[in-house]
């Protein structure tokens, strides 16, 4: 019993020290990552008047604004990330428009729901109220990302009225309408982890975040700093975002509910390698639309708008030029 007792306790302590060396060893690799980007600002550093906005279920949404003149741009982030994924359009749009920034539910800075209020609805809500409290008055341009141009699309069939007046553009980016759980090599390859998500979900995501996130995030050609920006902000999010958000993005079907966005001005935008939302997904849209302007981004993937920061930014200065 002894000796059981001692393998035991060797064998647990094994794990501990190879468990120590290998957080010891991720902490160094990813220091040598972020002193090799050469940040003009670092990262995660831009920050503007913070204020919160009260969700229908008491859940308080973050909210960042950088002033400037009209019109209000209104930037919504994608699933497993936060607004500072905006950094460089952010860097290079402040003082020329009113930038408004929100963290979604459950994101960034913002408030934890319950896990059976993160739905399409309740961001789509969230977003409702954040133009109402932040931007009520037009010309608004909406900006979103994955998720984010979800929560947009989501909007425009709930709160038709907004769109003419006070929204008068919106920017979708690396998005879809639905059909991605049949359709998405990633949300293929992340299926049966998260069928059977346990803790070790959290140890592999510590361990192997940025090879994954290179392979399933990135287009191929994607540059060391695209790659480790990318893996900065998707290792801030909790493991349950992955899984309580997960059925949002695997089952959406907004197809039938676009009506309201043909009275603004579209611009889609989506790289060509995107593994997440398919580049079809954005010709999907722009079919839909027939007035949007579609801009794929050659080579870029999931995370475009950090892979190719100048061609999404001035995709989203074309698209409010004519309200400026």
């Amino acid at each position: 019993m002894r000796n059981t007792v001692n393998r035991l306790a060797a064998t647990a302590g094994a794990f501990v020290v190879t468990g120590v060396a290998a957080n010891v060893l991720k902490n160094t690799i990813n220091e040598r990552r972020r002193a090799q980007r050469n940040d003009i600002e670092p990262f995660g550093s831009v920050r503007g008047f913070g204020a919160d906005v009260v969700a229908h279920d008491g859940v308080a949404i973050n909210v960042e604004v950088d002033p400037g003149p009209i019109p209000t741009v209104i930037f919504v982030h994608g699933w497993m990330c936060d607004s500072d994924v905006w950094h460089f359009q952010r860097m290079a749009m402040r003082g020329q428009v009113r930038l408004v920034f929100m963290d979604l539910r459950d994101h960034g800075r913002s408030g934890k729901p319950l896990p059976d209020r993160c739905t399409i609805d309740d961001l789509a809500d969230d977003l409702d109220r954040v133009i109402k409290e932040l931007a009520p008055q037009g010309p608004v341009v909406l900006v979103g990302h994955s998720m984010g141009g979800m929560t947009i699309q989501r909007l425009a069939s709930k709160a038709p009225t907004l769109f003419g007046d006070p929204v008068v553009g919106v920017v979708l980016i690396s998005t879809s309408y639905g059909g991605l759980g049949n359709s998405s090599p990633a949300l293929k390859a992340m299926s049966p982890v998260l069928r059977g998500l346990s803790p070790l979900l959290d140890w592999g995501r510590e361990f192997n975040s940025y090879s994954v996130i290179k392979r399933w995030g990135l287009g191929p050609n994607a540059s060391p700093t695209a790659v480790s920006l990318s893996n900065d902000l998707i290792m801030r999010a909790p493991t349950r975002v992955i899984a309580d958000f997960y059925p949002l993005i695997a089952n959406l079907d907004l197809g039938d509910k676009l009506n309201a966005l043909t009275r603004v001005q579209v611009t889609i935008v989506c790289g060509t390698r995107d593994l997440m939302t398919p580049l079809s997904h954005s010709k999907r849209i722009a079919k839909k639309l027939p007035h949007a302007k579609l801009v794929p981004i050659r080579g870029a993937g999931h995370m475009v708008m950090l892979e190719e920061p100048d061609q999404v930014t001035e995709a989203i200065r074309s698209a409010i030029e004519d309200f400026s």
